[in-house]
């Protein structure tokens, strides 16, 4: 491992998602940034997300039994061995100067925790919009709060924590938050470089339950505040 060319731990949780991790993988391997592994965390599938993921002879493949995103992510990351740390959904692409981008945003200023991308969504090829998107948000590039647009230094999380297991949905919005109370600076690159794709079986689907899980991330952010 060099200064110039750290290793990035590329992590992707996965639960039965055949359908779309082979165009995940995919975007990572055709990245400019070569000095990276990729581990897959596997929650239990019961489809042929498995056997696409050990189709890729660079990929570390974890089976885990079903014990959701959360769970996945943090037994992704008590395997790296990267110095820097990236995550993508098993649905969601790359564009090719993801890291290569972030990488040296990062190597550049000691002081940044982590970066964000930019982001798109786009419709699943063949597939209807789920009546809970709006369609308008298609043509709309923007800052992408989610952990597929960061690049992240592992000490981070070293001082932040791993993701909470007890929320199914807003882990990362937990995180965020925590990030920002713990003191970690970050940085946006201006370029657009994740697309999530918009399809029925969207996490995002699952509306009530989220906005629930948003509501306890809020009231814990609140209450750390108060504490402070």
């Amino acid at each position: 491992m060099t200064s110039e060319h750290p290793l990035v731990s590329v992590i992707i949780p996965v639960y039965n998602g055949a359908r779309y991790l082979r165009a995940a993988l995919e975007s990572v391997f055709a990245q400019t940034y070569r000095h990276f592994e990729v581990i897959v965390v596997d929650d239990g599938s019961t489809d042929d997300s498995g056997v696409i993921a050990k189709s890729f002879p660079d990929v570390i493949y974890i089976h885990q039994e079903n014990r959701g995103v959360a769970a996945a992510r943090n037994h992704g990351i008590d395997a790296a061995r990267g110095e820097f740390l990236a995550f993508l959904d098993q649905d969601d692409l790359w564009t090719p100067e993801k890291l290569t981008l972030q990488i040296y945003q990062l190597l550049s200023h000691s002081d940044l925790g982590y970066t964000l991308t930019q982001q798109q969504y786009f419709l699943d090829p063949g597939g209807s919009l789920p009546p809970w998107f709006r369609k308008e948000l298609f043509s709309t590039v923007h800052t992408g709060w989610v952990l597929g647009a960061m690049v992240v230094r592992r000490t981070v999380f070293e001082k932040v924590g791993n993701f909470a297991t007890d929320y199914s949905a807003a882990n990362d919005s937990d995180w965020f938050f925590r990030a920002k109370a713990a003191g970690v600076s970050m940085a946006v690159v201006p370029e657009l470089l994740l697309m999530k794709r918009i399809h029925d079986a969207n996490d995002s689907a699952r509306a009530k339950e989220i906005l629930a899980e948003l509501l306890k991330v809020v009231k814990s952010s609140l209450d750390r505040q108060r504490s402070q």
